[in-house]
C-alpha cells in the first residue's frame, strides 16, 4: 500500500501535472480573479520547466561525476541494476533497450577490459509482469551473447526496487561466499541520477562499494539564447526523472531503507 501511496504522490508532484491541474482548476473558475491567476501561473510553470539550460544545470550539478575507465582497479565483482529494458515487449527472443542501456554496455566493457572479474546483474519482474522472464535473465542473455563467460555471471532475479537490489544481492554473496572474510571488491553500476540512493541501500543493507555512474542526461551547462529561451519538452523529461528520484530518496528515508 505504501508502495501505491507513494506513486500517486509522486505523479501528483510532477511538473507536468501540477501544471495540468493548474490549467484546468484555472480554465473552471475562470470567471473568477484567482482562476485567472491559476492559468497565468500555469503558464509560467510551463516556462520554467520548459526550459532546457535550467533543466541541464540542475541535473548535471546532482548527476555523480563520471570516472574514467583507465583509472579504475581491478574489481572482483561488477553489480549491475536493471531498468534498462522494455521487460513487457514481446518476444522474448531478444532483449529491448531503453534509455540505460550504458549499464550494460559499459559494465560489459569493463568486463572485457579486465576492469571486473565477474558481473552481477540484479533486478526481477517489476510489480505487474507480462512474461515470466526477468530483466536479469533478459540482460544475462545479451552478457551471454557478448562473449562473457557463464560462470562469471551471477543473476539475482527477484528484486522489484532499488532496496531489494542491494538487500537480495547481499544475500546472493553470502551464499556464494563472496562476502565476510573472503568478501570481494565491489563497484556499483548504474545511472548517474540514480547513484546517491542506489550506494546509501547498499551501504546500509552492508555491502560498501565503490560505484561506477553511467547513463548520463545532463551534459556541461551552456548558456546560449536557444536554451535560455526556446522551450523543450525534453527538459520536461529531465524535470520528472529529477521529481521522481528525489520523491524515491524521501520515501527511502521514512521506510529506513537509506
Amino acid at each position: 500500500m505504501f508502495f501505491f501511496l507513494s506513486q500517486l504522490f509522486s505523479f501528483l508532484i510532477m511538473p507536468f501535472t501540477i501544471c495540468l491541474i493548474l490549467v484546468g482548476l484555472g480554465l473552471i473558475f475562470f470567471k473568477k480573479s484567482w482562476g485567472r491567476k491559476l492559468v497565468l501561473g500555469s503558464f509560467l510553470l510551463s516556462l520554467f520547466f520548459s526550459n532546457s539550460y535550467l533543466a541541464n544545470w540542475v541535473m548535471y550539478t546532482w548527476e555523480a561525476p563520471p570516472k574514467a575507465f583507465n583509472s579504475l582497479p581491478e574489481y572482483d565483482l561488477g553489480i549491475v541494476l536493471t531498468g534498462v529494458t522494455h521487460i513487457d515487449k514481446l518476444p522474448k527472443d531478444r532483449t529491448f533497450f531503453n534509455k540505460g542501456a550504458d549499464r550494460v554496455t559499459h559494465a560489459l566493457q569493463l568486463y572485457k577490459m579486465g576492469k571486473v572479474k565477474r558481473i552481477l546483474i540484479t533486478g526481477g519482474l517489476g510489480f505487474d509482469p507480462t512474461d515470466q522472464t526477468s530483466e536479469a535473465e533478459s540482460l544475462g542473455d545479451f552478457l551471454l551473447l557478448a562473449g562473457v563467460d557463464k560462470g562469471d555471471l551471477l543473476l539475482e532475479t527477484a528484486a522489484r526496487n532499488t532496496n531489494e537490489n542491494a538487500l537480495f544481492t547481499k544475500r546472493l554473496l553470502e551464499e556464494k561466499g563472496l562476502v565476510g572474510q573472503n568478501k570481494a571488491s565491489l563497484l556499483l553500476i548504474t545511472s548517474a541520477f540514480h547513484m546517491k540512493r542506489a550506494e546509501s541501500c547498499f551501504i546500509r543493507n552492508g555491502l560498501k562499494t565503490e560505484t561506477f555512474p553511467v547513463d548520463y542526461y545532463a551534459s556541461t551547462p551552456k548558456l546560449n539564447i536557444k536554451s535560455a529561451i526556446q522551450p523543450s519538452i525534453q527538459a520536461f523529461s529531465v524535470w520528472h526523472i529529477l521529481v521522481k528520484e528525489w520523491v524515491g530518496i524521501l520515501v527511502y528515508r521514512i521506510m529506513g531503507y537509506i
